[in-house]
């Protein structure tokens, strides 16, 4: 109970002292010698390196620490979550550790003090409104996509000026219509032997920038008799807000979620998600916040895309449909993105697409985007580090492979580095079965 208790206090922003920022830095700094006197996490990102070379130059004494030095260490931290996978001393260990959510709690204080800049203000905004963005986007995608595209210099060094969204980086395109629109005008096919019933979540990419992989998640779960219907009364999973600090409105954009998707749950359907910050966020982040029944629920019916379907498999591995009569590449790179990685699901994916008979090597490495992290101007040139190191691993994995991943926002940045279209392994699956996007 005791253990309990201080988790509580710790990372609960509905606990009275979630907010106070003496309790904080005490916090911070019982958590800081720690991970100083542990350092398994050195090589993960940013903020550890940082961490343990500002405690060293103090001779060990994490008390004399700055304030700028403490707070440079939570703006490095991008929520990739692996530290907490790689972590020996998380819940329920009696020192109750988490480095993800204390820097969150860091952001929420700074948020609710007031302390941010009005570019940050602004980007917060932004990068938080997606449905409102999208939404008027994709009617005028040949003139947004010009004005977002990074060769379009004037109206991307005004954005970094006004929004701070790094004008260097690449930027994922509208489409010319939303997944909900293709939706409601698709003949839907007759399931003759149901194995399952789903609610696609559409997510903010899927829906607005890249529905053909929403139509791949379509057409391969119905070739193996799965029903889909979307749902489309959920919104963007509030991600952006979070990592932002802003706890009050994430926790309005997760109840309606919550709400929207339990009703999908109550049917009889499953939710699977083709985007693993977002199934991270609903598998996690709901209950941790509401601490309801409702998002519970939601929690335990919530699967990744590859991930319920290689539990189809595992079921009836003769009912599956494994007669690839399209394009299988000869040989794939499949990136495992953080939040994945992060589910401790394992490599669903990997082994979805190994059943077409592809060469698959995996890399694991950071793609330094996070989130909305790696598109902030002040995060630019750390982010571009670190997803070089990912394009490294990916040229020396193998040079001319098929490069896959199931995070959209990583696979831009790899294409970034890389000059290479990256697939979702929806997309890779639905053309091995000859299905048109």
């Amino acid at each position: 109970m005791k253990g309990l208790a201080k988790l509580t206090i710790t990372y609960d922003p509905s606990h009275p002292k979630y907010f106070d920022e003496v309790d904080f830095r005490a916090e911070l700094e019982r958590v800081f010698d720690l991970c100083h006197g542990c350092r398994l996490c050195l090589h993960l990102c940013p903020s550890f390196p940082t961490l343990f070379n500002y405690i060293d130059a103090h001779d060990g004494d994490v008390a004399k620490l700055s304030r700028a030095e403490s707070d440079q260490v939570v703006d490095e931290c991008y929520q990739c979550k692996l530290c907490y996978v790689k972590c020996p001393y998380i819940p329920p260990h009696e020192w109750d550790l988490d480095f993800p959510r204390l820097m969150l709690r860091a952001k929420s204080i700074r948020k609710a003090r007031g302390e941010l800049s009005k570019v940050e203000e602004i980007s917060d905004k932004v990068l938080a409104n997606t449905d409102l963005i999208g939404s008027i986007s994709v009617p005028m995608s040949t003139l947004v996509n010009k004005l977002t595209d990074v060769h379009f210099s004037a109206s991307r060094n005004l954005m970094e000026k006004s929004a701070g969204i790094a004008s260097e980086r690449v930027l994922p395109p509208y489409a010319k219509m939303r997944l909900s629109t293709w939706y409601k005008k698709r003949t839907k096919p007759f399931i003759t032997k149901r194995r399952g019933s789903v609610a696609v979540y559409p997510t903010c990419f899927i829906e607005y920038m890249e529905p053909a992989i929403g139509k791949a998640i379509f057409g391969v779960y119905e070739r193996n008799q799965i029903s889909c219907t979307l749902a489309d009364k959920a919104k963007c999973c509030g991600a952006p807000l979070l990592h932002a600090g802003d706890v009050d409105k994430f926790m309005d954009a997760a109840k309606k979620n919550v709400d929207a998707l339990d009703a999908e749950v109550s049917a009889g359907r499953s939710i699977v998600v083709a985007q693993p910050t977002c199934a991270y966020v609903i598998k996690r982040d709901y209950p941790m916040y509401l601490k309801s029944e409702k998002a519970k629920r939601v929690a335990e019916n919530t699967y990744d895309t590859s991930e319920y379907l290689m539990a189809k498999y595992r079921e009836d591995k003769e009912g599956f449909d494994t007669n690839f009569n399209g394009s299988v590449p000869s040989e794939v790179t499949y990136h495992a993105p953080c939040h994945l990685q992060a589910q401790n699901i394992g490599l669903k994916s990997r082994d979805l697409i190994k059943l077409t008979g592809a060469k698959i090597q995996v890399v694991t490495k950071c793609s330094g985007i996070d989130g909305t992290w790696g598109y902030r101007a002040k995060n630019y040139a750390l982010a571009k580090r670190v997803s070089g190191l990912l394009a490294k691993a990916i040229d020396k994995a193998a040079p001319n492979a098929s490069i896959v991943g199931d995070c959209h926002l990583a696979n831009y940045a790899i294409s970034e580095e890389t000059d290479k279209v990256v697939s979702h392994p929806m997309v890779v699956m639905a053309r091995a079965y000859g299905i048109e996007l």
